[in-house]
């Protein structure tokens, strides 16, 4: 009779409710429990009998056999009357051929009749009781309890002799065994050259790249109906072949990232409530929901086997059936991580995109550089194209997390990553567009009362048609949008803020001090004067690099320049500071802090022109000029452009191209005080020599400002040079791939020419001498050093 009870079906799983499911899964629990513990108390009564068989003394063989002939003389005397009818020669017949039967059929150790029947449920210790006793003058044997065998007449225990090695022959036996063995697996298994081995792991890795691709294609073209063939490719990531077990591990990951960037939808998808599923739906409709649901569970899966191989890579750990070595794992980590990461960046608005993050972000303070870089790659990607707002509050929540988990000991690069936030087109001061007022639809009765009825019919319309493309443009609202983002900063400036309180000395403090410098002007106004005391007081503590300073002034300014103009704080010791450090810049090293120079100079000088003297722009246009004297090109070019920028925008500024000095006192140029320095009687003279530089854009910058940086004319700039920012021309020519931009021309040494009219400056008679000692024969006398001591010794 067949079994018809079937498998059921994904789609009746559905419909089951879910306690009928769970008492289903309770009832295979109890089954599976009570069927133990039968087993349990089996094999309990196995060891009772095996340990009562072995500790009960062995009777002799012969006081057995006396023993059982008494008790049956009792039981002939019993059954007396049958045996009485009998003649004494007929009874000694039988017993005589009962004697020669039994020793054909029955067991040596039982001394009953042949003919008398086995119960069918024989007990166990009686079983035991059949095995021959062994003497007290025979040596002991070690055995071996084996599993039980199991028929009709009940568990037969299965005991082996432990076998004794003795000496020599033992040895032989071995060696023989062993020879025979080798001889046995050298004709069933021949050895391979390393060619052959090469070709034989080129042909499995040929096939089951065949096997990916078939599969994938699949699943591509026609997803919905092929969603089972996700978990055959899932399923080889368990390769356990060990020759390609690493190659098709790292294939079938990287081939499930691509298939999954293709067919997941453009939507969340949510898991259905009871209603939904007890309700009847369309063919299409729980074909789809099927889909969803398997697609959702796989990729689930997928992304559990790529964190549990990161954890074993991180932990050191191999599993016992594992047949991949420790080295192979980093390989396999590296390759899940950018599986990860190319997730995170093309999936945000997927199922467990949050897991994700929470799998990345501490990643990207790994020992291994190569791992946070990427890391720390993939976040800076999701920040810049991430719109709305949703993906960053998460990442920021996370690595504000890890910062303060950690206790501050992260990588600077965990903290640069803000840098790429999209957040710097958000001011606080409202758009146009956001102050006047939404236009609202008109209600039923404004429409009876103002509009005629062919007028309602056509507003109508009008309506539905402005309703049909908000629902198409679906584009997120700017208060929503500008929700996210301040809730956002708010996180970043509490990282910020917490680092600046608790860990002044931290190596983070340049990546808090430059995200300080770009997000400052979004702060609130009521942290702008500790703010600017805090930034102050590091800056007068001497503990902080050059560049780093540099990042305190441009957050001070960026505070003041914009809502901070409310404010009465005194900016002096902050232009003090930077006219001072001017001269530490060089060449060298330093050359690229001239980029957060200019950015310095344009928000103290552009932007707060009206509040800047006319003495301090003096002295700044004079030491940057020296400046761009011992700087690269780029720097220089960047320098004379901000100079341009300072007589453009100060009136005077011209009295430097004059030569006369101008009012009372000398230039001061080791002073560090940029008011009385009295910039106003010097020149700039550093500006014929930088129009004889080797760089042609430094030639033209400094041909300019000679004549006074007109706008229009002979002396002015072309296009391409007056409309670019001085920072973006420095990054322009900027010099770190080796190579001059534009190219200097290669220059000819000149010879030096002699001078015709010398003899028309010299006298006549002084002319005379000089020819008549030339015409003499110089005769070369011997010089004689000693010869005053001589002569004075003589005298």
């Amino acid at each position: 009779r067949k079994n018809k009870k079937r498998v059921p079906s994904f789609r009746k799983l559905l419909r089951t409710s879910k306690i009928k499911l769970d008492n289903k899964l309770k009832n295979k629990q109890y089954k599976q429990q009570s069927a133990a513990k039968k087993y349990r108390k089996e094999q309990k009564k196995l060891r009772e009998a095996v340990r009562d068989a072995i500790s009960r003394k062995p009777f002799p063989l012969e006081e057995c056999k006396k023993k059982h002939v008494a008790e049956k003389q009792e039981e002939e005397e019993e059954d007396a009357l049958p045996l009485d009818m009998m003649d004494e020669d007929d009874l000694k017949l039988m017993e005589d051929l009962a004697q020669k039967a039994s020793f054909l059929t029955r067991d040596l150790s039982s001394n009953e009749p042949v003919h008398v029947k086995k119960r069918k449920r024989e007990s166990v210790i009686d079983k035991y009781e059949k095995v021959p006793r062994r003497m007290q003058t025979e040596p002991e044997k070690e055995f071996i309890h084996l599993l039980p065998i199991k028929d009709k007449r009940g568990i037969i225990p299965q005991t082996v002799e432990k076998p004794v090695l003795h000496g020599a022959q033992d040895e032989e036996e071995d060696g023989e065994e062993m020879e025979e063995a080798e001889d046995f697996s050298q004709d069933h298994l021949p050895v391979l050259s390393p060619e052959e081995m090469a070709a034989q792991r080129r042909q499995k890795l040929q096939e089951r790249k065949v096997h990916i691709a078939a599969l994938a294609s699949a699943i591509l073209s026609e997803p919905d109906n092929n969603i089972k063939k996700l978990k055959e490719l899932r399923a080889m990531l368990m390769e356990q072949d060990p020759n390609v077990a690493v190659i098709v591990r790292k294939l079938v990951m990287v081939s499930l990232m691509e298939i999954f960037k293709d067919i997941v939808p453009s939507y969340k998808i949510r898991p259905l409530t009871e209603t939904e599923k007890a309700t009847k739906v369309k063919k299409e409709t729980q074909k789809l929901r099927e889909f969803e649901e398997g697609l959702v569970s796989q990729y689930k899966f997928y992304l559990e086997n790529l964190e549990q191989t990161i954890k074993d890579w991180k932990q050191r750990k191999l599993k016992k059936s594992n047949v991949i070595s420790l080295k192979a794992y980093k390989g396999l980590a590296e390759i899940a991580v950018k599986c990860l990461c190319e997730l995170l960046v093309a999936l945000p608005h997927f199922n467990f995109h949050n897991n994700i993050i929470v799998l990345i972000v501490p990643l990207m303070n790994d020992a291994s550089k190569m791992i946070s870089q990427l890391c720390c790659e993939a976040v800076k990607k999701l920040f810049k194209q991430d719109k709305l707002g949703y993906a960053s509050l998460g990442v920021v929540k996370v690595i504000s997390g890890l910062v303060r988990g950690r206790n501050y000991d992260v990588r600077p690069e965990v903290l640069k990553v803000f840098l790429h936030l999209r957040i710097k087109e958000v001011e606080l001061q409202k758009d146009s567009e956001d102050i006047a007022p939404k236009k609202k639809f008109m209600t039923y009765k404004e429409k009876r009362k103002n509009l005629s009825r062919m007028q309602r019919k056509w507003k109508k319309a009008e309506e539905k048609l402005e309703r049909e493309l908000l629902e198409a443009e679906a584009s997120e609202s700017k208060e929503k949008k500008l929700k996210l983002h301040t809730e956002t900063l708010n996180i970043v400036f509490v990282t910020y803020f917490r680092i600046l309180k608790k860990a002044q000395k931290s190596p983070l403090l340049p990546a808090v001090l430059e995200g300080l410098a770009k997000f400052a002007h979004l702060i609130n106004v009521e942290f702008f004067d500790d703010l600017v005391i805090v930034l102050h007081s590091l800056i007068a503590s001497g503990s902080l690099s050059y560049r780093e300073s540099l990042h305190c002034v441009l957050s001070a300014f960026h505070i003041l320049s914009g809502q901070g103009d409310v404010l009465n704080i005194d900016p002096m010791k902050f232009y003090t500071h930077l006219y001072k450090t001017l001269f530490s810049l060089h060449a060298g090293g330093t050359n690229d802090d001239i980029g957060i120079v200019l950015q310095c100079l344009d928000v103290m000088f552009a932007k707060r022109r009206k509040q800047v003297s006319q003495q301090r722009a003096l002295a700044f246009l004079k030491r940057l000029s020296t400046l761009a004297l011992h700087v690269l090109p780029n720097s220089s070019v960047g320098i004379l452009a901000t100079n341009r920028v300072l007589m453009q925008t100060f009136s005077k500024m011209d009295l430097l191209l004059d030569n006369e000095s101008q009012g009372s006192g000398v230039y001061l140029p080791e002073l560090d005080e940029p008011e009385h320095c009295n910039a106003q009687n010097t020149a700039l003279w550093e500006l014929h020599l930088l129009q004889r530089h080797y760089h042609p854009i430094v030639q033209k910058f400094a041909a300019h400002l000679i004549v006074g940086a007109p706008t229009e004319g002979s002396g002015a700039l072309p296009l391409d040079l007056t409309q670019r920012p001085a920072t973006e021309l420095f990054e322009t020519y900027s010099m770190r791939e080796m190579t001059f931009n534009p190219p200097v021309a290669s220059v000819t040494p000149r010879r030096k020419d002699t001078f015709s009219g010398m003899d028309s400056f010299i006298d006549e008679e002084l002319n005379k001498q000089l020819q008549q000692h030339i015409s003499e024969t110089v005769v070369h006398k011997p010089l004689d050093f000693a010869k005053h001591l001589k002569e004075s010794s003589l005298s």
